[in-house]
């Protein structure tokens, strides 16, 4: 299986930005879709996730209610739309998968669980 991410780029403050990770080689029935971000200079961290069967999110502290992770079955595709963005949201984001695992939700934000990951898609955000 590969993951492909795409969307970032450039944003002002306060602006809005959807990311997509696209999945291949694979159809996804079970496990958890994540997306995590590492900014200059820092240690990568967990934003986001959903189980791709059932829909349940889960979402970092520092993005609940800016950002929705989503999932389209027919395009096998994840989606991360990023709303009221703000400088300290820079980061290259990174989708990943725990498939064929399934971990419970207590264990979404731990990188190790996940075991494919996307190449990565910089996101800027200007002041």
């Amino acid at each position: 299986v590969q993951l492909q991410a795409s969307g970032g780029g450039l944003v002002q403050a306060g602006g809005s930005l959807r990311l997509s990770c696209a999945a291949s080689g694979r159809s996804f029935s079970s496990g958890v879709m994540g997306w995590f971000r590492q900014a200059p200079g820092k240690e990568r961290e967990f934003a986001a996730a959903i189980r791709w069967s059932g829909g349940s999110t889960y979402y970092s502290a520092s993005v609940k209610g800016r950002f929705t992770i989503s999932r389209d079955y027919a395009k096998n595709t994840v989606y991360l739309q990023m709303n009221s963005l703000k400088p300290e949201d820079t980061a290259v984001y990174y989708c990943a998968t725990s498939a064929p695992s399934n971990p419970p939700v207590s264990l979404w934000n731990v990188e190790r669980h996940y075991g494919t990951w996307g190449q990565g898609t910089l996101v800027t955000v200007s002041s």
